[in-house]
C-alpha cells in the first residue's frame, strides 16, 4: 500500500506520544487529520491548536463526517492501548476501513528513507532526540519521530530542510509489543536490554531474542551502535553490519575527564578523534552515555566533531527526562519519567553526585501492576538511595489489578530513613509537612499532573 493514496488520517488514541508525532507528520504532508482520545491533555490541546479536530467521548456519532463519507481515502491508525470494546474501533473495522497500528505506519513511512532507529529499554527517547538535534544543527535534511517532547523545539516531531530521497529519518524504536520489528534501519542504536514488558514477553530471554531479531533487520553493510554491557549478549557473531561499541569508560567510544559543574557535566569525547570539554546541556551520568551514542550516529552521517560538540552543548533535553523544574539556591526540584529500577538507580545516583551532602526527597508512582510485581525488589533497592520516600499507589494504565500486588511489596523493603505511603489526594499535604532541600518526582503514570502544583507550592513556601 502507498500512504499517498489517503487524504484523511483518523487516529484512535491521538494524544499518545508516538501517535501524535505521526499526526503532526501527516498534517505537514497536507492531509486532513482528526482523532479520538480519552482525556484532554497539554499535548492534545497543542494538536487542536495546530488544526486537528479531536473529541474525547467514544461514540460513532463523534467520528467526523469527512471520515464517514470517505472510507476508501481514509487511513485509521490505532494504538494497542485502545480497549477491545471501543465503539469507534469496532465500527471502523466492521465498515471496511484500512486500519493499521502505529508501528506499521511508522514502518511504511521510514521504508523509503535512510533510517536511524534508536532502541533500548531505557535511554532511547533522549538518545533519539539528541541525534535529531545534532542532525538539525548540522543542517541536514532530516525528520525525527520522537517518544518525548523536546524542550529545544517543544515537539515530538523535529524536521529540517526538504523531504527528499536524501532525507535522514530518526525514530524511536519501541520494543513494547515488538513494534521495532517493523523497522529496517541503516543505522541502529541499542542503549540497553534490561528485563521489562514481561507482560508482553513472558521472560527476559524472549525480550533478548526480540532485540536480536531487530539487529538482523539492520541493512546489510549498515551500522550497529551498541552499549558495551550488552554487546556480547545481543550481537555476538553479528557480521552483516559494522559494530560501534560505546560506554561511559570502555569500548571504542567513551568519555574521559568527567567533571560536574553547576548541576551539569563536562567531559572529553573519545573515539573518533578527541572532542574536548563537551559541556553537556542536560544533567545525569546516563545522559553522557546517551550523548556518546548519539554522537557516533551523527558522525556516521558525516557530521563533523565541532558541530557535534556545539549541538550537545545546546541540547536542552526532553520534557520529564531529568527536567529541572526549580533550580534555586535553597531548593532544587527535578521531574523524571523513570519507571524501571535501573533507570531510577541511574537517576538518583546522578542526583546524589550533583548534590552531595544534601537531603534527597523522592516521590515515586509505580507504573503497571505487572512491572511492580516483576521488579519489586529492584524498585525497593533503587528507591532506598533517597533519604526520604513518598510512595504513591500503583498507576494501572492498561492493566487490571493483580491479586496480592500493591505498593506494599515495594514499601516494606525500602530502607530510606523516612518513608511514607500516600495517595494522590494527600500527597501535597504530606509534602507540606517535610522540609524540602532536593526534591524529585519519578514515574511514567499521571504523576506529572503534580509538577505544576508542587512547583507553585515550592515557589511560595521558599520565596524562589
Amino acid at each position: 500500500m502507498k500512504l499517498e493514496e489517503y487524504h484523511n488520517v483518523y487516529f484512535l488514541g491521538i494524544g499518545g506520544i508516538g501517535m501524535s508525532a505521526l499526526a503532526r507528520w501527516f498534517l505537514k504532508k497536507g492531509m486532513h487529520v482528526s482523532g479520538y482520545d480519552r482525556t484532554t491533555t497539554t499535548l492534545t490541546t497543542s494538536l487542536e491548536n495546530e488544526g486537528m479536530a479531536i473529541h474525547y467521548v467514544d461514540g460513532v456519532e463523534n467520528i467526523p463526517q469527512e471520515v464517514k463519507e470517505n472510507r476508501d481515502s481514509t487511513l485509521v491508525v490505532f494504538t494497542p492501548a485502545i480497549p477491545k470494546d471501543h465503539q469507534e474501533h469496532l465500527y471502523l473495522k466492521d465498515s471496511g476501513y484500512t486500519i493499521m497500528k502505529r508501528s506499521e505506519v511508522l514502518g511504511l513511512i521510514t521504508k523509503g528513507y535512510t533510517t536511524i532507529a534508536v532502541a533500548g529499554t531505557h535511554g532511547k527517547t533522549t538518545t533519539s532526540s539528541m541525534v535529531a538535534h545534532i542532525l538539525k544543527v548540522a543542517g541536514l535534511d532530516m525528520v525525527g519521530f520522537l517518544g518525548g517532547i523536546t524542550t529545544n523545539y517543544n515537539s515530538n516531531l523535529v524536521m529540517h530542510g526538504s523531504v527528499t530521497d536524501n532525507t535522514i529519518v530518526v525514530v524511536e524504536a519501541d520494543e513494547f509489543d515488538r513494534s521495532f520489528l517493523r523497522l529496517f534501519p541503516a543505522i541502529a542504536v541499542i542503549t540497553s536490554a534490561d528485563a521489562d514488558h514481561l507482560d508482553i514477553y513472558g521472560d527476559h530471554e524472549s525480550l533478548i531474542t526480540s532485540f536480536k531479531d531487530f539487529i538482523k533487520q539492520i541493512n546489510n553493510g549498515g551500522s550497529l551502535i551498541i552499549h558495551e554491557s550488552i554487546d556480547e549478549k545481543l550481537a555476538h557473531g553479528v557480521t552483516h553490519v559494522t559494530k560501534n561499541i560505546y560506554s561511559m569508560s570502555r569500548g571504542q567510544f567513551f568519555a574521559g575527564n568527567i567533571t560536574a559543574r553547576s548541576g551539569f557535566f563536562e567531559f572529553d569525547l573519545q573515539g573518533f578523534g578527541k572532542v574536548e570539554h563537551v559541556k553537556l546541556g542536560v544533567p545525569g551520568f546516563h545522559n553522557i552515555e546517551n550523548a556518546i551514542a548519539a554522537s557516533v550516529a551523527a558522525s556516521l552521517c558525516g557530521v563533523n566533531n565541532a558541530t557535534i560538540k556545539k549541538a550537545l552543548e545546546s541540547f536542552t533535553g526532553v520534557k520529564r527526562r531529568f527536567e529541572y523544574v526549580i533550580k534555586g539556591k535553597n531548593v532544587i526540584y527535578v521531574d523524571d519519567y523513570a519507571h524501571h529500577p535501573t533507570e531510577i538507580e541511574a537517576f538518583l545516583k546522578s542526583m546524589k553526585s550533583l548534590y552531595p551532602n544534601r537531603k534527597l526527597t523522592a516521590v515515586f508512582q509505580p507504573h503497571l501492576y505487572s512491572r511492580t510485581r516483576d521488579f519489586a525488589a529492584g524498585f525497593a533497592s533503587s528507591l532506598s538511595l533517597a533519604d526520604e520516600l513518598l510512595l504513591l499507589d500503583i498507576y494501572p494504565a492498561r492493566e487490571l489489578p493483580i491479586p496480592g500486588v500493591d505498593d506494599d511489596i515495594i514499601f516494606n523493603n525500602v530502607t530510606s530513613a523516612v518513608k511514607m505511603r500516600c495517595t494522590k489526594t494527600d500527597l501535597m499535604q504530606k509534602l507540606e509537612n517535610l522540609d524540602i532541600d532536593v526534591l524529585v518526582t519519578i514515574g511514567a503514570g499521571d504523576i506529572d499532573t503534580f509538577v505544576e502544583p508542587i512547583k507553585n507550592w515550592l515557589n511560595t513556601r521558599y520565596e524562589i
